[in-house]
């Protein structure tokens, strides 16, 4: 019996016995998990996210996403899932948390005024600086998972064509500062005056070199107005434009494999 989940799975049951001291309200999959089952469940306390790991190497890999959040928990100006780590009877590991309010950057991106986009990519760029900086020293050995690794196992278990020339570049660079990994327009949160107020899933998160979340961000599509102002808080431009090539291509691989083999999960992020 594998170590992950799939939609045949009795993931209601799991839920409820996850949640035994509150009445569930509404469940609702969230078709564009890319590496997890994930559910909103909406009960009379509030709202929770569950991820339920798609394959063994996510199953890996959301163990170490709960030791990332709850250890940057409190150590930047932005909220941060507060992740409980759980097993269910068949000890598959699976995660969830409250949800944190707000609307996602890119829901919101194309709607924003000049001075909200101004405001936002100030708040992206003191999150990377501020996640970087944070003192690793007292961290537990799953944060110091190397993004380098993790790219290259994430490549070579999932690719049909490895891309070795970005994994070469990505370990050349490499750094000891703590990254998010994945810091794209979905994973940022904004309150209802478009300010961010929260950063979430951690999945990709590790050690790295701090202009990989720099490249991350501009990987994907967005206003040309604030990829120009975000930039501005950064000096290596070239380092950062062949990370974002390196990010195309990773984006590029997985999603074939997505497409070959969870035609449910939507793609249109990219």
């Amino acid at each position: 019996m594998g170590n992950y989940f799939t939609v045949k799975d009795p993931l209601d049951e799991i839920i409820a016995e996850t949640l035994p001291e509150k009445q569930i309200l509404e469940t609702k999959h969230i078709l564009t998990g890319w590496t997890n089952i994930v559910i909103e469940v909406t009960t009379d306390a509030g709202a929770y996210f569950f991820r339920f790991p798609r394959n063994p190497f996510w199953s890996k890999m959301i163990i170490k996403d709960a030791a990332v959040c709850n250890f940057v928990d409190g150590k930047t100006s932005y909220y941060t899932p507060q992740m409980k780590l759980c097993y269910d009877a068949k000890k598959r590991p699976f995660s969830v948390h409250k949800k944190i309010e707000g609307y996602t950057l890119g829901d919101r991106i194309y709607h924003l005024s000049h001075t909200a986009i101004t405001g936002v990519a100030y708040d992206v760029a003191k999150f990377i600086k501020e996640l970087s900086n944070i003192d690793l020293s007292s961290a537990p050995k799953e944060v110091k998972y190397p993004l380098s690794k993790f790219l290259f196992e994430l490549d070579h278990k999932h690719y049909n064509q490895h891309i070795d020339a970005d994994h070469g570049y990505i370990k050349a660079t490499e750094k000891n500062n703590l990254v998010h990994g994945d810091l794209n327009l979905g994973n940022i949160l904004l309150d209802e005056n478009d300010k961010v107020i929260g950063v979430i899933d951690f999945c990709f998160a590790g050690t790295g070199n701090p202009n990989m979340d720099v490249a991350r961000m501009i990987s994907r599509p967005a206003p040309k107005e604030f990829e120009q102002e975000f930039l501005s808080y950064f000096e290596d431009k070239k380092e950062i434009r062949r990370m974002k090539t390196a990010w195309e291509h990773i984006d590029n691989g997985y999603a074939e494999h997505i497409r070959a083999n969870f035609p449910e999960i939507n793609l249109n992020q990219l």
